[in-house]
């Protein structure tokens, strides 16, 4: 009986052996397809890195993708082809307090050198400015205008949605502006948040800050300044403020802005103007 069993034991011994090699087998024949799997991804990877060098020897254009998309995430701003630069007015301008977090802002600290350099690149022969802004700070409003205003390179604006407060003076302050049939512009007296003092002088100071406002305004644009006075002060049309709303045309036909458009507008008359400033510098 323990002989019988014994030599049962050996045949089972025996079969395991000779199953091991079909098991080790497979699992070689499963890494080598693995390998081969690995070889033809490499291989793919190798060919795509060829042709990428091939069209682009030197890498720059991947490198420009990145810093333009860098660019647009950081600041909104973009150097388009033909020379054009874009930039855009969006949210609320930040002045000397920062913002919350959660608050879409233009920094005027970054517009202002940026448009120092526009003007100082030879590479730029024109600005795009888009809006849609909310308004914000009167002081950072009025830098940017004056500054973009002062430049000696065409500049056109455009704006998208609206364009309230203080973007007004940066709507006006381009060589052309345009708004949108849907766009909105808001005109209405300057407030102020804090601690306000109750005395003559406070509201001579309103009186005073308005007064640059309108300035610029009227002189960057064909309003008219005593008509720029009714709108800020009108009482019937904003249902808890003081100010008028002007949609698309109204703009226009208030001397604001010089047409209504849109993009393919703007980059037209735009080219138009780099055209005749180059032939006037010729």
């Amino acid at each position: 009986m323990m002989n019988r069993e014994f030599q049962n034991h050996c045949n089972r011994v025996s079969a395991n052996d000779a199953e091991r090699p079909e098991t080790k087998k497979e699992g070689t024949k499963k890494e080598e397809t693995k390998k081969e799997e690995t070889k033809e991804e490499t291989k793919e990877e190798t060919k795509e890195e060829t042709k990428e060098q091939e069209e682009n020897p030197s890498g720059k254009k991947t490198e420009q993708e990145k810093e333009q998309r860098e660019a647009i995430r950081d600041t909104g701003e973009l150097t388009l082809h033909g020379r054009i630069h874009l930039l855009t007015v969006i949210g609320e301008i930040e002045g000397h307090d920062c913002l919350p977090n959660n608050s879409k802002t233009t920094k005027y600290e970054h517009v202002l050198p940026k448009l120092a350099a526009i003007e100082d690149s030879p590479d730029i022969d024109g600005l795009l400015i888009l809006l849609n802004t909310v308004g914000g700070d009167v002081e950072a409003g009025l830098a940017i205008a004056e500054m973009i205003a002062s430049l000696s390179k065409p500049t056109v604006s455009l704006v998208l949605g609206g364009s309230h407060s203080i973007g007004v003076p940066i709507a006006v302050s381009t060589d052309y502006s345009f708004i949108v049939k849907t766009g909105t512009m808001v005109i209405h007296p300057v407030r102020m948040s804090g601690t306000v003092i109750g005395a003559p002088q406070t509201y001579d100071y309103f009186k005073q800050m308005q007064d640059r406002i309108l300035g610029f305004i009227s002189e960057h644009s064909h309003a008219n300044r005593e008509r720029l006075e009714e709108l800020m002060l009108d009482t019937g049309i904003l249902t808890k403020d003081l100010g008028t709303i002007l949609v698309g045309e109204e703009a226009v036909r208030e001397g604001l802005i010089n047409e209504v458009g849109g993009i393919g507008e703007a980059f037209q008359k735009l080219y138009g103007l780099i055209g005749s400033d180059t032939g006037r510098n010729c």
